[in-house]
C-alpha cells in the first residue's frame, strides 16, 4: 500500500494558498533530495554512475540545480533544454543530448557545450559531421524492436520512431571507427512509467550482451552505456514503488556476468530517469469553484488539463486529497473537472471522495513530473505558478503564473494597423 500524504500541514497549505492564488504546483525539496540520494546509493558500486535527469519532466532551473547538487546531470532533447542546463552551470559531460529529427543548430550547441551526443538515426552520422564535425565521443540510440517489449505509454519498440536497428548499430559503429572516432556510448529507452523492477535488469542484460558482441566484432570498447529511464511511480495507492535497490543490485550482477566476464573493460552506467525522481514529490493544488448536478455530480476546479494533462491524455490516475477531509467518509461520487471547452478535461471520473463544497482545496498527488511541463494555452488558459517547499519549511516561488499580457506578448499586431 502506497500512502498518499501531503508535503506539509493542512494549515500551512492553506497559508500558502492564501499567499499564492491557486492553481499552483508545489514541490517538496527535502523529499526530492532524499530520493535522489537513495537513487545514487543504489548504483554506488559503479564508479562512473550518473543519472541524467530528464529535463522534459520538470524543466525548472531551481529543481535542476537541486539535482545538480545531488550529483545528477541533465538529459536534454531540445535547444531550450540545453540552454537551461547551461544556465544552471552543468558541465558538458553532465549533459546527455538525445533528440530526433534534430536541427543543425541543436547539434552545434550540444557539441559546443561538450555534451554527450546521442544519435537517433544512422543518417545523422553524416549530418552531424557536415554540420559541426564528429565529436570525440559518439553514442547511438538502439531500438531493439520485437526483441524487447514496450508498455502502454511508449508502445511497441518496433512501432516507435526512435533509434537504430541492430544491423544499423554495427554499420554505424564501423563507420565511426573508420572516421577516426575512438570513444563510444550505447543507449536505449523502451518503456515509460514501468513498475516491474526486473524489466530494467533485463534491459541491462540486453545491452551488456550487445556491447560484448560489438566489441568482439568491431574491436571497439565503450565508455558508457545509458540504460534509459522509464522507472515508474505508484500513482495509485494500491501500487508498489519500484525497488531501486533491487534494480541496482540486479544490474550489478548483470554487469559482472554479461560484460566484465566477457572481457569488456569497466564502463560507466548511466540512467536518464525523471518521473521517479521528482514525480511523487510534486502536487497540483486547486480550489473548487462550482458544483454541478445533472446526469452526474461534477466538481468544477480553477485548474484544468492545461495544468495537468495526463488524465485527459492517457486516462491516467492521480490521487486526490480534499484538504481537511482526508479522514471523512468517501461516500460521494464525482467527476472532477476543469473549465476547458473539451469534455475530456477531467481529472477524475466517478471518483469516490468526501462531500465537497465550493472553496474546498483539492490536492492532486504525483504531479511533480510531466505536470506543469505539459501545460498549454488552448482556450486562452494561462499556465500556473510553481512553488518550492524548502527544507526549512519556507516556500519560494520558482516560476510565476502566466498573465494576460504573457498570452498576448507574441502576437504581432503590426499586420493589422487598424486593430483596436
Amino acid at each position: 500500500m502506497n500512502e498518499k500524504t501531503l508535503p506539509c500541514s493542512e494549515a500551512q497549505l492553506r497559508e500558502i494558498a492564501a499567499q499564492w492564488p491557486t492553481p499552483f504546483h508545489l514541490y517538496d525539496e527535502k523529499a526530492i533530495r532524499a530520493n535522489a540520494r537513495r537513487f545514487r546509493a543504489a548504483f554506488a558500486w559503479n564508479k562512473g554512475f550518473r543519472n541524467f535527469f530528464a529535463v522534459k519532466a520538470t524543466p525548472n532551473p531551481y529543481l535542476m540545480r537541486i539535482l545538480q547538487e545531488e550529483g545528477f546531470g541533465a538529459d536534454c532533447s531540445s535547444l531550450p533544454e540545453l540552454l537551461l542546463s547551461e544556465k544552471v552551470g552543468l558541465p558538458g559531460e553532465a549533459i546527455m543530448f538525445t533528440s530526433n529529427d534534430t536541427p543543425a543548430e541543436e547539434f552545434v550547441k550540444a557539441k559546443a557545450l561538450g555534451a554527450n551526443i546521442n544519435l537517433d538515426d544512422i543518417s545523422h552520422i553524416d549530418f552531424l559531421e557536415k554540420t559541426c564535425g564528429l565529436p570525440e565521443l559518439v553514442c547511438f540510440r538502439y531500438n531493439p524492436g520485437p526483441l524487447k517489449g514496450g508498455n502502454a505509454i511508449i508502445g511497441k519498440p518496433e512501432e516507435a520512431k526512435y533509434g537504430f536497428t541492430r544491423e544499423q548499430l554495427f554499420e554505424g559503429y564501423r563507420r565511426l571507427k573508420e572516421k577516426g572516432v575512438r570513444r563510444f556510448g550505447l543507449h536505449t529507452m523502451v518503456a515509460s512509467n514501468e513498475l516491474n523492477p526486473q524489466y530494467f535488469v533485463d534491459t541491462a542484460i540486453l545491452l551488456f550482451d550487445l556491447i560484448a558482441e560489438l566489441k568482439d566484432t568491431l574491436g571497439i570498447t565503450f565508455d558508457f552505456v545509458n540504460l534509459g529511464g522509464g522507472i515508474g511511480i505508484p500513482y495509485r495507492p494500491e501500487q508498489t514503488a519500484v525497488d531501486v535497490e533491487f534494480v541496482g543490485e540486479g544490474i550489478r550482477k548483470a554487469y559482472e556476468e554479461h560484460l566484465l566476464a566477457k572481457g569488456h573493460p569497466e564502463l560507466s552506467i548511466y540512467l536518464e530517469c525523471g518521473r521517479c525522481i521528482t514525480g511523487p514529490y510534486g502536487y497540483l493544488v486547486s480550489t473548487v469553484r462550482h458544483l454541478k448536478h445533472t446526469y452526474r455530480d461534477y466538481v468544477g476546479m480553477d485548474a484544468c488539463m492545461a495544468n495537468l494533462m495526463r488524465p485527459a491524455l492517457y486516462g491516467a490516475y492521480h490521487h486526490i486529497t480534499v484538504v481537511g477531509k482526508a479522514s471523512a467518509p468517501h461516500d460521494h461520487v464525482y467527476d472532477v473537472t476543469g473549465s476547458l471547452c473539451e469534455n475530456n478535461d477531467k481529472f477524475a471520473i466517478a471518483r469516490e471522495l468526501p462531500e465537497i463544497v465550493p472553496g474546498d482545496l483539492l490536492v492532486f498527488h504525483d504531479a511533480g513530473a510531466h505536470g506543469h511541463a505539459m501545460g498549454f494555452n488552448y482556450n486562452g488558459k494561462l499556465r500556473s505558478a510553481e512553488l518550492l517547499l524548502r527544507e526549512d519549511g519556507s516556500v519560494v516561488q520558482i516560476r510565476r503564473a502566466e498573465t494576460i499580457e504573457d498570452y498576448f506578448a507574441t502576437l504581432d499586431f503590426s499586420a493589422l494597423p487598424d486593430f483596436r
